[in-house]
């Protein structure tokens, strides 16, 4: 890394992130990609994913196969003491049973930001209306997944009542690790067009457009990129970044965040935040993308009473 002095080394293991993250001084790992689903769905993703070869052309191991309190307890030994439950929406009438579902996984566990999913039908707005008197932290929107286009009409309102009470959106747009009918920069962009005042977080960097998805941010001060797969081994294979890009992560360090994909990953989590060491941007760089961005971009974000934080340094 570049700021001088002795740096810490690269995690290569689970185990070794909280040392890392000592090293750097910073409390925790601010990750706003981390998906939990009711049981039933999440074991029809995983199912998906199990058929990686069919999908996406290379197998796709899930590395943390487990319960949901076992999930919980590994996001807490990392780091991730805040924790994003992001869900998506693939057909009408899904969306507000997975908000229900939301609200009432953030109730029964602290740790668990307030979060939605919306999909483009009637009721959306009164639905993120609700979402936000309620608390709502954190939305996600899966153009793929849910085969929709992002400027419809249908999702003008919602889209107004977010862009109102500045609740960042995780939004998967890009058409990697695989393509949709409305994916694609050029919707994001119809989108902030219509509502320039929106907190989009643009999933994947935009893989693999990812100067497209750049341009966005450098147009729109509330758009980010988070970093979920970028760079590891396994994506490099699939939407590698262009070395010449690094320049552009750098300059575009304050709309950087950490994402993951959490739990749906080929990989050990480690392998994430070592992939972004190795880039060389810098502890500083690091110590915004893993922790100061995201805990900035996301209300009320540190944790709450009884959650414990690595705070030693």
């Amino acid at each position: 890394m570049s700021d001088g002095g002795t740096s810490p080394s690269a995690p290569r293991t689970d185990g070794e992130v909280a040392a890392y993250l000592r090293a750097l001084d910073v409390p925790g790992l601010a990750d706003v990609h981390v998906h939990f689903h009711p049981d039933r769905l999440m074991q029809r993703i995983w199912a998906y994913f199990d058929e990686g070869e069919r999908h996406y052309g290379v197998a796709w191991p899930i590395h943390y196969r487990t319960g949901t309190e076992d999930r919980l307890r590994t996001l807490a030994a990392l780091g991730v003491h805040r924790v994003p439950a992001l869900t998506y929406a693939h057909r009408p009438g899904m969306a507000a049973s997975l908000n229900a579902w939301c609200a009432d996984f953030a109730d029964a566990h602290p740790q668990v930001l307030r979060c939605a999913t919306l999909y483009p039908e009637p009721g959306a707005a009164q639905q993120m209306r609700e979402a936000v008197a309620g608390g709502l932290q954190l939305v996600k929107v899966h153009v793929v997944v849910g085969d929709l286009d992002p400027a419809d009409e249908e999702l003008d309102e919602a889209w107004e009542v977010l862009a109102q009470a500045r609740v960042p959106v995780v939004i998967h747009a890009g058409h990697g690790p695989r393509a949709g009918r409305f994916s694609g920069p050029e919707g994001v962009a119809r989108l902030l067009a219509d509502h320039p005042d929106l907190t989009l977080v643009v999933a994947h960097m935009g893989m693999p457009d990812y100067d497209a998805f750049a341009d966005l941010v450098e147009a729109h001060e509330r758009v980010h990129l988070d970093t979920t797969m970028v760079g590891t081994d396994f994506m490099e294979r699939l939407a590698p970044v262009p070395p010449r890009f690094l320049g552009r992560l750098a300059e575009l360090r304050p709309r950087i965040v950490l994402g993951s994909d959490f739990p749906n990953l080929p990989y050990p989590y480690a392998h994430q935040v070592e992939a972004l060491h190795r880039w060389g941007l810098g502890e500083d760089w690091m110590r915004d993308v893993l922790w100061h961005n995201g805990a900035r971009l996301v209300p009320d974000y540190l944790p709450p009473a009884g959650v414990g934080v690595n705070t030693s340094g």
